[in-house]
């Protein structure tokens, strides 16, 4: 509130006993009541913000009168606000130019006051704005003024210093394509999302074996919300209430692992359309010794993409081809290719079909995915010799089938569901897998050199039955197996799935 009763002496006499009150203020606060502190903190954040203002009033007095001008106004700042050279005199000199220029000072005009410059100054010097917001929106209204109707640029300039007043220069971003979309002229949106997505871009980086790939991403409006989108349900925390569990992951971690979902789902899909997915580019394909797959050792090495030579754990290996397609290559000693099998689908359309019946979603206990999100597990992982066969299988979500390979767990499959109306029943401790397939191994005949590399692909399996009651559609046409009168080609060398 102006005083005018009191003139310029008075005032700068105000001022030096307000600055001689504000030396060694902590000494007395510490006196103060929590309320007092608060109501203390109000009044030094008005008198600094008032201060503020009668310093940018001082620099426009100083440039219109000539004591400094050009790029001078900035050295003048910095010379008699010696506080101001950690920062801020830059927007204090820039706002002070715009003023004088446009006619401005104590005695003068000022600039017009429905102008950009007339409507910021008039917030800067009622204290409404620190100099810097003000030249703030001072560059956005400028950035936005070709773009809008011109008889709605004072109205976007008075609606952008009321939302930086109250929640800071950073929200007028925010607010662009709001304000364009109301006062922007034709086509405006249209012609600045087509420039949006000439710079859209993902940077193409050199895919690391041992370490984290990092992917720089510019998304267009669309493009983004069409992200968000897909990997918004797949990235929500899901806690765990009959077993106690906290989702721990980190909102980073899901983000990420929901992406890579999403593009797990679309090369399947487009495995499917392709029919045989050997041929299909969007199919992830892994080149592993027939040897390390059996003993979990070694690693899979990427191939036939811009990933390739990136290593593959054993274990992520017969995760990601717990329900994939695989095509068995038999290479010679060094590394041709002799024979190429047919294309392995390890569950069918058909038994896919039935787990999604059976197990209504994610098998893991507690959760609640829906079997769209779910893929075919092997309890009894085929290359450790299990079937390809429903009662052999749990459905499991992504974070769960990751969670069960890396505590290396066993289900019971149950031919009837039990009294909690479950068919798959976990055994939560963790190696419960190793102690059960030792178990199975001291019953379990050795399978047959000829046999091995099929066994390490997609485990022993029996012909798929006729089923009448199977509608056509259930059939794969990437489901093709040996006919009668047909075998799987002899292992040479080693073996390269491509999953």
């Amino acid at each position: 509130m102006a005083i005018p009763t009191l003139d310029l002496a008075k005032r700068r006499t105000a001022v030096e006993a307000a600055r001689d009150a504000l030396a060694g203020f902590g000494e007395a606060i510490v006196s103060a009541s929590g309320p007092e502190l608060a109501e203390i903190m109000r009044l030094l954040d008005d008198v600094t913000s008032r201060a503020s203002a009668a310093r940018a009033v001082v620099t426009v007095e100083a440039a219109r009168r000539g004591e400094c001008q050009g790029s001078g106004v900035h050295e003048w700042v910095r010379e008699h606000a010696p506080s101001l050279r950690q920062g801020g005199a830059a927007s204090v000199a820039r706002l002070a130019s715009d003023v004088a220029g446009g006619g401005g000072g104590l005695a003068g005009t000022g600039p017009a006051p429905e102008s950009p410059v007339g409507l910021v100054w008039k917030a800067v010097e009622s204290a409404r704005l620190e100099a810097g917001t003000g030249c703030a929106v001072l560059r956005e209204a400028a950035r936005l003024e070709p773009l809008l109707r011109p008889e709605a640029l004072p109205t976007v300039t008075t609606g952008l210093v009321d939302l930086v007043e109250r929640w800071g220069p950073t929200m007028m971003r925010r607010l662009r394509p709001q304000l364009l979309a109301e006062y922007g002229g034709p086509g405006v949106v249209d012609d600045l999302h087509e420039r949006l997505a000439s710079a859209a871009r993902l940077s193409a980086p050199l895919v690391e074996s041992a370490d984290l790939t990092e992917y720089q991403l510019w998304m267009t409006p669309e493009q983004a919300a069409a992200l968000e989108a897909a990997i918004g349900p797949l990235s929500a925390p899901v806690p765990n209430a009959e077993t106690g569990e906290r989702d721990l992951r980190p909102a980073g971690q899901r983000r990420v692992e929901a992406l890579a979902e999403v593009c797990r789902r679309s090369s399947a899909a487009a495995g499917e359309v392709a029919g045989d997915p050997s041929s299909c580019p969007a199919v992830l394909h892994v080149s592993m010794e027939l040897t390390d797959l059996e003993a979990r050792t070694g690693a899979g090495e990427v191939i036939g993409s811009t990933a390739d030579g990136t290593l593959l754990s054993p274990e992520t290996l017969r995760r990601i081809a717990c329900d994939a397609a695989l095509v068995p290559y038999v290479l010679g000693t060094e590394g041709e290719v002799l024979d190429v099998g047919r294309v392995a689908r390890l569950f069918t359309r058909a038994q896919r079909r039935l787990l999604r019946r059976r197990d209504r979603g994610c098998t893991y206990p507690g959760c609640s995915a829906p079997p769209d999100w779910a893929r075919a597990h092997h309890v009894r992982h085929w290359a450790d010799g299990g079937a390809t066969d429903v009662s052999n299988a749990a459905l499991l979500c992504q974070r769960h089938h990751t969670l069960v390979h890396r505590r290396r767990l066993w289900a019971q499959v149950r031919e009837r569901p039990d009294g909690h109306g479950r068919s798959v029943v976990w055994d939560l401790t963790d190696g419960s897998y190793d102690r059960q397939l030792a178990l199975l191994a001291t019953a379990t005949q050795p399978v047959p050199a000829s046999a091995r590399l099929l066994d390490a692909l997609v485990g022993p399996r029996d012909p798929e039955p006729a089923d009448p009651t199977l509608d056509e559609w259930w059939a794969d046409p990437g489901d093709c197996w040996p006919g009668p009168d047909e075998s799987w080609p002899e292992p040479v060398d080693h073996a390269s799935p491509a999953a």
